[in-house]
Formats: structure tokens, C-alpha cells, sequence
């Protein structure tokens, strides 16, 4: 099978299979469908770490009741942890692509331009928890107006995003709509371009701009904007199935073109998982998994327990045993007044048992480090804590090391999203102070206590692979 030969798996499958492993866990699943179940899209929201930046009432008040009437509608259909699993992501970490404002659905309004509502991403500095916001936009530079305070007021970029947009792809939020899935996906080959689908995809596009069923649309390939090519829907008549053909920039420049979003772009990454045997059915979305005729085993979204096994430790030319007892990692081959002496020896400067180094080691430094980390990078600190707790026990008290300075990390950088939300910031604190530097522009390094700054960038720290 193709995921036995690693070094052949582009890193962008990689990425994505640790996405599918970390970025959606079962339990936000779970919380999430069992609220909208029950019509509870508030409390759907919430369980998939989606704030609501509006007010339904004032919207009501502010832009009548057949518009609001229709987003109430909408919302009791969103399903926002299928909206997670889809949204755009960055590489190489695969977290949700920052400071974006997407578009999910248009309401038409009288002598206005459409009511927008839109989901969006912080800032990459204020990122902590990847939480995003559902917001509205009536056009303007701001918000559409919730009658109550939001983060959206001082979004970087409130303008909706061309090439990121899910209005013309319902079936990536819209729970009644999920099994479109399976039709508005392509297969690629060994290519990540949807480009079988790219001429129906257009036709969609093109009408929803108000042009009809045919014309000239860019498609992004890469980064930068030369990376964009320019094709023209074409077809002898209405009745005959559309074809592409790529066409010269116009004089009028690409930027006055539609743009093909990115969703109608690629191939599916659901799809290219599959495929390759990256990923099974079972850590699918269900709703992925059913619109992919790919079914799902009725445990699938039981969470893992972590094994009973103890750890094995040679200590003084015997096998010992480390295991969890009471809540706390404890080598149960020494009885307590033993273990009480060794400590007290190793207070005093002795040498420690073989057993305490390698309970000591799993502490600061565990074997479960890199998934505690991509659950922390992800949000899912409660998923983290559970890692924790299943190795140390919850009686367990943290010690200096790689595995405290994660979840301190963690903690700290959830300040400055409140900080943000609150609108008490808008840009990172250390942006244009003296001193200022990469370090602190990168995420997983900027909310580190100052000492452990300092150690990272001192040329004489020792490198190794646990430290990041």
C-alpha cells in the first residue's frame, strides 16, 4: 500500500493526515452534533469553538424579518465542526490559514449590496485555540452591526476572501447538503488539481457573478500573482456540456477576473487520504464519510484509550516495572519506604534509581510530546490534558522540561487571543518595538517566558530534536 512508502508521500498529504489525526477531534464532534440535533446551533458553535459575533434580534430589527428568518435558517443548518474540517489551512503545521474572512452565504437586499455572513480566522499572533468567529458583512470596511461588541470590528482583512469562499460550496457547512460532497468531488490522478471538474465549477462561478453560463476566470496555481492561468468557458451552445480553454491574460488584467475558489480547485484532501491509505473511513468527519459511500465503523468516534501496559525499566541488572497507581506514575517494584530513601538520596546529590530517571524523563520530556503538542497547536487543550494525564497520571505535578514549557506556551497565548477578541489589540504588542524580532513573530515561540527566550537564541544552546 502507498503509505508504507513514506519518502514517496507528498509533505502535503502528510500534513493533511495529521489535520484528519488532530485538528477535529471525535468528542467536538459528538458535542457539536448532538446540540444541532437538537436545534441548538449556539450551543453547536460553541462546541466547536465558533464565536457568534452578531445578535439574530437586532440583526431582525436592523434588516428585517424575512432576512433574518432566512440566516436563523441557515444556522440551524450549519454545522460548524464540518465547517472546521474543511476550512482552509496553512503548511507546513496545517493550522487554520490566519487573518481570513470567508464568505458562506449571500442575502439580497433591496437597493443594498448583499448581507454576507462570514466566518472568520484571527491573526496568526492571536491564534492561540484556533477559535473562529461567525460574523456579518453588509460591504463596508466594518461589520454589518450586532447591537453588542465583536472581534470583527478589527479583523486585518474583513473584506471577503475571492479565492477562499464556501457560498457556492454549501455542501462543506450545510449539514443537509453534505452529500453533494460526493458529486462536487473529483479525482486528480496524481495531481492535486480538481481540473475534471474545473469547467462545471467555473459555469457555477460564472453565473453566481451575474455574467451567465460562459466567459474568461483565473485559476490560482501557486503563490504570488504571476502563479495564476486564465481560462475561458466555451461551449457551441447552451445544451452542450461546457469545455476550457486557456486563453492569454487580458488587458484588463487578471484581477478584474473571477476566481475559481480554492475548493473547486484541488481534489478533495479526504479523497487523496483515501486513496493513499493515509487515512481510513473511520477518521473521516461522518458526514465526509457518508458522502463518500466510505462507511464508518459504529466506534469510530470512540476516543482511544491509552494502553495498561507499565513501562519496563532496567534498574540494578532487574526488569522493573513503571505504572499509574493512585493517579500518580510510580515504580511499583520498589516499595514506598525505598523510593522514599532514593529521593532523598538524589536531594542530597546521590546518583538516582534507574527507575526514577525514567520516571523523571516522561515528566519533562515524554514519548507522547510531538501529539500533546499538535492537539495544543490545534486548540484541543482538553484532548492534550488527556494525553497528559493518561501517561502521568492526574495526580501528576509537572516539571521543567519541554512537556511544562508546551502547555505553559499554550496558556500564555490564549491571553492575547482575549486580547484580541476584546479589541483591546489589534496588532501583535511587539510589532514596530525596539527589538523586535522573529522570534517573537512566530507563534510557537513568541509567548515563551522571557528566560526560555533568551536560551532559544543564545548561539551556544545545545540543539536537539525535542526543543522545537
Amino acid at each position: 500500500m502507498a503509505h508504507h512508502f513514506a519518502n514517496e508521500i507528498p509533505p502535503r498529504l502528510l500534513m493533511w493526515q495529521r489535520v484528519r489525526e488532530y485538528a477535529v477531534p471525535p468528542s467536538m464532534i459528538e458535542t457539536a452534533t448532538a446540540r444541532r440535533a437538537v436545534g441548538d446551533w449556539a450551543g453547536a458553535c460553541a462546541a466547536a469553538r465558533v464565536d457568534v459575533d452578531f445578535d439574530l434580534r437586532a440583526v431582525g430589527r436592523r434588516h428585517g424579518t424575512e432576512l433574518a428568518t432566512r440566516l436563523r435558517a441557515d444556522l440551524r443548518r450549519l454545522a460548524p465542526d464540518l465547517l472546521r474540517w474543511h476550512m482552509p489551512r496553512s503548511a507546513p503545521d496545517g493550522l487554520l490559514r490566519p487573518g481570513l474572512t470567508v464568505c458562506l452565504a449571500r442575502y439580497p437586499r433591496s437597493g443594498d449590496a448583499p448581507l454576507l455572513l462570514v466566518v472568520r480566522t484571527p491573526p496568526s499572533w492571536a491564534d492561540a485555540g484556533q477559535r473562529m468567529s461567525l460574523a456579518l458583512w453588509d460591504g463596508s470596511d466594518g461589520h454589518a452591526g450586532s447591537g453588542g461588541s465583536n472581534g470583527s470590528g478589527h479583523h486585518p482583512h474583513p473584506h471577503p476572501d475571492r479565492r477562499f469562499r464556501l457560498d457556492l460550496h454549501r455542501h462543506l457547512w450545510d449539514a443537509g447538503r453534505s452529500a453533494d460532497l460526493r458529486w462536487r468531488s473529483a479525482a486528480g490522478g496524481e495531481s492535486p488539481w480538481a481540473v475534471a471538474r474545473w469547467a462545471a465549477e467555473a459555469e457555477l462561478l460564472l453565473r453566481a457573478e451575474g455574467q451567465g453560463p460562459r466567459g474568461a476566470f483565473s485559476v490560482r496555481l501557486g503563490a504570488g500573482a504571476r502563479s495564476s492561468a486564465v481560462y475561458e468557458l466555451v461551449a457551441p451552445d447552451d445544451s452542450h456540456v461546457p469545455a476550457l480553454r486557456e486563453v492569454r491574460t487580458p488587458q484588463n488584467g487578471i484581477a478584474a477576473l473571477p476566481v475559481l475558489p480554492e475548493a473547486s480547485a484541488r481534489v478533495l484532501p479526504d479523497l487523496e487520504l483515501l486513496n493513499t491509505g493515509l487515512v481510513t473511513s473511520g477518521r473521516l468527519h461522518p458526514l465526509v464519510a457518508a458522502a463518500l459511500a466510505a462507511p464508518v465503523a459504529d466506534s469510530a468516534l470512540v476516543a482511544e484509550t491509552e494502553s495498561d501496559d507499565p513501562h519496563r525499566v532496567e534498574c540494578r541488572g532487574e526488569v522493573h516495572r513503571i505504572a499509574l497507581r493512585d493517579g500518580v506514575l510510580t515504580a511499583v517494584d520498589h516499595d514506598p519506604d525505598q523510593l522514599s530513601r532514593e529521593e532523598l538520596l538524589v536531594a542530597l546529590g546521590g546518583p538516582p534509581l534507574a527507575c526514577l530517571r525514567a520516571i523523571d524523563a516522561v515528566h519533562r520530556s515524554p514519548e507522547a510530546l510531538p501529539a500533546v503538542r499538535e492537539r495544543l497547536g490545534h486548540g484541543d487543550v482538553a484532548g492534550a490534558l488527556a494525553v497528559v494525564e493518561g501517561l502521568l497520571g492526574t495526580g501528576a505535578v509537572l516539571r521543567d522540561g519541554p512537556l511544562r514549557e508546551a502547555l505553559e506556551s499554550a496558556v500564555a497565548r490564549r491571553i492575547d487571543h482575549g486580547l484580541f477578541r476584546s479589541g483591546l489589540l489589534s496588532v501583535h504588542p511587539a510589532a514596530g518595538a525596539a527589538g523586535y524580532s522573529e522570534w517573537e513573530s512566530r507563534p510557537d515561540l513568541r509567548s515563551l517566558p522571557a528566560a526560555l527566550r533568551r536560551k532559544r537564541g543564545s548561539r551556544t544552546r545545545p540543539r536537539n530534536a525535542l526543543s522545537g
